[in-house]
């Protein structure tokens, strides 16, 4: 499906190590026509760390988008009813908030937006990056993969030597994978190898 004018929502959560493979994918979202809303969990907007400060990430997105990010639940809840989004992707999602997604707990401003968008009806991607997908979060994973209107950027094992239960999507499949899941259809295949 063609995304030029689609409104999307895109929520960045605080995998630090995975910004860099996802802000030129929201570049290229952007390229492909999509309007997109940036929506950041508070670890993101507040956490310094090797990867780069905060405010310079807060920076980059609204120089991506055009927007200034929506950083709190209260901005985030209007993107149900008043400003509905038509997909809502959540790159790069980490363990810690998939595990409350899956539990329907709504408190972060990327949380609050995937809620809005599930409760119109309309799709939500997950580009996830987690070092415990195959460890204690794996029930929450497949909770998410078998709930109606939640779509995966393919992912798989990033290092199943030093790190067996890390998954990571390929983030450069999330155009892809949008434009399938605006048709309520997941890409394929979703689990891939990555450590090649």
């Amino acid at each position: 499906m063609d995304l030029k004018g689609k409104k999307i929502g895109f929520g960045l959560t605080g995998s630090h190590c995975t910004y860099a493979d996802v802000f030129p994918q929201m570049e290229k979202l952007v390229e492909l026509g999509a309007e997109l809303v940036p929506v950041v969990s508070y670890t993101f907007k507040e956490t310094d760390s090797k990867f780069g400060k905060a405010q310079d990430h807060m920076d980059r997105v609204k120089e991506i988008t055009g927007r200034e990010p929506i950083a709190t639940i209260v901005d985030a809840e209007p993107l149900g009813p008043i400003e509905p989004l038509d997909a809502m992707i959540l790159a790069p999602l980490t363990g810690n908030s998939m595990s409350r997604l899956a539990n329907a707990i709504t408190d972060s401003p990327v949380l609050m937006a995937t809620k809005a968008t599930i409760r119109n009806g309309n799709p939500v991607v997950i580009g996830v990056s987690t070092n415990d997908a195959l460890g204690l979060n794996g029930v929450n994973l497949m909770r998410l993969m078998s709930t109606k209107l939640i779509y995966f950027v393919p992912f798989g094992q990033d290092d199943p030597i030093k790190k067996p239960n890390s998954m990571v999507s390929d983030m450069t499949l999330i155009p892809e994978t949008v434009e399938n899941a605006l048709e309520y259809k997941q890409i394929q295949p979703v689990v891939i190898e990555r450590n090649k």
